[in-house]
Formats: C-alpha cells, structure tokens, sequence
C-alpha cells in the first residue's frame, strides 16, 4: 500500500499543475489556474516558484513588457514547460532595452521554452542586450533547457565585439569563480531569429580555452532555425565538445558590424559536426565567409552543407591550436573574394569531394594562404573537388593587409610559409591563373547537369549532379571514414574509387 501510495504521489508530482497568463484579460488577483482565471503580468509569474512538471501558458495574441525570469527547476522526465494557449500570433514579451534580456534562465535544469515572441529594443544601442540568455554561473552542470519555436527579433545590443558587449538574439553564458559551470542538453531548435545584434544564437564562455575544454558544454544541438538580416556572427559554437548545427538557414549576416563576422562557426571547441546548413548573404570581407574553422578546436567536421553569394568566400580555415578540420561534399555556388582564407597555424586539414562553382565576372582566390603569429597552415590534404571557374580563379599568399581596413590582403601567386599542401584528382574546369602547373592534371569539363544554377534551397541543387557521362564518375580516391552518403544521401563506397565532386552517380 506505502508504495502504492508513493507512486501516485509521484505521478501527481510529475503531472503538475497548469498556469494560464493573460495580457489582456488577466488578473494578478487569480490563482492562474484556468483560462477564466489567468494571471496577467510577468512580475506575477516571476515571484512563483514553480515544481517539476508545472506548465506556464501565455494567451496566443497578447503581449507584455519586462522581462520573463521565472524560478523552479524540472526534473528528468517532469521538466517545467513555458508554452502558448489559443489561436494566433506568439505572445510577446517585450524587454525595450530596460532590461538584458527579454528572457532569462539562470541555474535552473529541465526547462522546456516554446511559442514566444521576444524582442529588445531600446532607444540606443547598449552592450550587452539580448533576447533570450542562458546563463550557468557557479552552479556546475545546468541541465536539458530545451528553447523551440521561439521567434527573436529587433535586439539592438552592441556590434562592437571587442568589449565583449556584444549582443545576441540567443545566447548562452557559462562562467564563474567558484563552481566551474557548463551545460548538458541545451537544445535550440526551430526558432526565427531577424534583426538581432550584433550576432543571432552564439555560447560564451568566460574561461580560458583550455579551462572550458577540459570540462566543456555537452549534448549541444542547435537545429532547423532560421536566421535572416543578423548584425554579425550567425551562430556560434563556444567550449563545447560534439556539438551538432544542422539544418539551419542564415539569409545575411554580419550586416551591420564593422568587425570581423562569418556565418557559423565553433571556437575552443572539439568535435563539432556542421552539417546540411544553408547560409547565403554575408557582407563585406572581414571575415565574411560562411564558415569558419576557429582557434582552440580539434576535428570539425563541415558535411552536406549549401553555401551561396556569401561576399567573404566559402570557408575560413584559420588561428592556432586548430586541427583535423574536414570538409566534405559540400556545393559553394558564386560565394566570392575566396574559396579558402587559410590563415595562421592550422593543420592536418581534409578539404574533399566538394563542387565550387564561380560564376562570370567573379574573381577569387581559389585559396589564400596567410601566416599568424604561430605559423602557417601545413598538412592540408585537398582532393577530389570540382573547381568550375567561370570567372578567375587564383592560388595566392597574402602578403600583408591592405592600407584600406576592408579586410583583404595584398597578395602575390604561392604558397607562402605553408607546408605540406597536396592537391590530388581535382577537376579544374574554366579559367585559372597563378596555380602550380600539377594543379592542372584534369582539366576537363565534369559535365555537371546544370551548372551555375541554384536558388535558396536544397532543392534547387541537382543541377551539380553529374551527368551519365561524366569523366568524374569513379574517378577519385578513397577516403577513410568517409561519412558514408553523399550529397544527396547516395551511398558513397568503402575502399574503392569514389566519383569526384558532392555526387556519387551510378555507375
């Protein structure tokens, strides 16, 4: 009978209880408990505390200022879930700048955040502002927040990194003096970030590289959001280990800050995989590529992902402490200024079965090789790429940056200090300048079916498939641990001579 007892207990504990809150109709008088009774500000909700299992609801089509910083945590299997009820637009919360962040979750475990509006905007830029924050600071592992379907925009925050200011539209933060902090299944999945400044969803981490690498951020995932009109750095892995980005799409990043930006990218981080990401329209050429392999990391891994109009190029390689990158079947389509920046002392780099295609009128530097204060790249192994160059494409070292701050390089034809390039059954196709004469070993047309077509989208791509009769077709080499599938999920053979390019065609 006591265990009986005991287990519906338990059961009652993890069913919770359901809080209704209404901006309109509500009042702070009510016990919240039903939809005729719903509280109606955020102050009501932020003075409870709440138990595993509860449930805060917000009226679908109603709105509040302040900020949401409600206190309880969830339990494995009971998390406390923050949710909508009704028909309509996400509520909003609107922090306008009076506060850091719309939303805050800090030393709290088993939150589930869904269906919310968020914005942050003051009447002048402020450092750090933000939309949402995670924060674990001398707490230790911060455990499952789960943030889905959120809708963040117009958070004007600093666009100035340096201050370590910057503002974020999602952010996460783990630090502290006493109690090293990190997370353990922090989940961002499905939200719509437009206008956030200066980056969209991105970690910080106050301690120093190695310190967050020795106890590092796990069961990271950051999946199928979409990122449109973001001041800097889209998204950004930081002190983590296995970190999953995949299926997200950016549409413009860094366009408004004036300091260095990409796309995504993961810094003191090991074994991130990025995977089947479209990111287009990121300006200027401090960094301006789409992604970037940063200091501080080990074996990331860049897969099935679409890269288009991107002003900075396809892929920084760059810093120190940063190796066993690869990059495998992935399509570059009219990303411009460079293919590669390979910038400082990276090593042991894996670039293949990849397609570039340069458009007319566009002319790049296939790679440019720049040094840092640790070196220069060495140990990078490129093969099996299709280069079709319509425009011009060149292999340069840049030599010094330029007087005018735009973030290129005066440059001259080479390798310059990097060591230990090889460069083996790649198609050059189009026109090329300033590249080592074995570069040239297959200089044939890969009769892709479309080339130099594509829009937004995936599905817009099969026009770099390889038609029937193309010279490509089994005509690479293997590669160990190859990911298994191709671009288009076709079967890629173990030990045997793959095709050239992101298409495993029939044979």
């Amino acid at each position: 009978m006591r265990m009986l007892l005991a287990a519906f207990v338990l059961l009652a504990s993890a069913a919770g209880k359901t809080y209704y809150v209404d901006g309109a109709a509500g009042n702070d008088a009510n016990d919240g408990l039903s939809e005729a009774k719903a509280w109606k500000s955020l102050e009501k909700v932020n003075r409870a505390a709440f138990e595993p299992g509860d449930r805060i609801l917000f009226k679908a089509g109603t709105s509040f200022t302040g900020q949401l910083r409600a206190k309880g945590s969830g339990r494995e299997g009971s998390p406390i879930v923050v949710d909508m009820f009704g028909t309509g637009e996400k509520p909003l919360i609107a922090a306008e700048g009076k506060f850091r962040e719309a939303l805050l979750v800090e030393n709290q475990d088993f939150w589930e955040i869904s269906n919310l509006q968020l914005t942050n905007t003051g009447a002048k830029r402020e450092p750090f502002r933000y939309g949402v924050r995670v924060r674990a600071w001398d707490y230790g592992t911060m455990r499952h927040i789960h943030l889905k379907n959120l809708f963040v925009r117009d958070v004007n925050g600093s666009l100035v990194k340096k201050d370590k200011g910057e503002g974020h539209g999602i952010t996460w933060e783990n630090g502290g003096d006493k109690v090293q902090s990190r997370f353990d299944g922090l989940l961002i999945e499905g939200c719509h970030l437009v206008r956030t400044d200066r980056n969209g969803i991105c970690g910080f981490v106050t301690y120093e590289p190695e310190k967050a690498r020795a106890l590092p951020s796990l069961n990271l995932v950051i999946r199928k959001n979409l990122l449109e009109d973001i001041g800097g750095d889209a998204i950004k892995v930081w002190g983590a280990k296995g970190a999953l980005v995949e299926h997200n799409v950016v549409r413009g990043s860094r366009t408004r800050c004036d300091d260095y930006a990409a796309g995504i990218w993961p810094w003191a981080s090991d074994d991130t995989l990025i995977q089947f990401n479209e990111v287009s329209g990121v300006k200027g050429m401090k960094d301006g590529q789409a992604f970037d392999s940063d200091a501080h990391t080990t074996n990331t891994i860049f897969q099935y992902n679409y890269t288009h109009d991107n002003e900075g190029g396809f892929m920084l390689v760059c810093c120190y402490e940063n190796s066993g990158t690869v990059i495998r079947y992935n399509i570059s389509r009219n990303d411009r200024e460079r293919l590669f920046h390979m910038a400082g002392s990276n090593d042991n780099v894996d670039i293949y079965n990849n397609v570039f295609y340069v458009g007319k009128g566009i002319d790049i530097h296939l790679f440019l090789w720049t040094g840092g204060r640790n070196g220069w790249t060495r140990d990078a192994r490129i093969f099996n790429n299709i280069f079709y160059i319509e425009g011009v494409g060149r292999n340069s070292s840049g030599e010094k940056r330029k007087p005018i701050d735009d973030g290129t390089f005066i440059s001259r034809p080479g390798f310059g200090g990097a060591t230990n390039i090889t460069f083996e059954r790649n198609v050059m196709y189009g026109n090329f300048q300033d590249v080592p004469a074995d570069w040239k070993k297959m200089v044939v047309d890969p009769k892709l079916m479309s080339p130099g077509s594509g829009g937004d989208g995936f599905a817009s791509l099969d026009g770099y498939k390889l038609s029937k009769d193309s010279p490509a077709i089994g005509a690479g080499r293997p590669a160990k641990n190859n990911g298994g599938r191709d671009f288009w999920g076709n079967k890629v053979p173990d030990g045997k001579n793959p095709s050239i390019g992101a298409h495993e065609a029939a044979r």
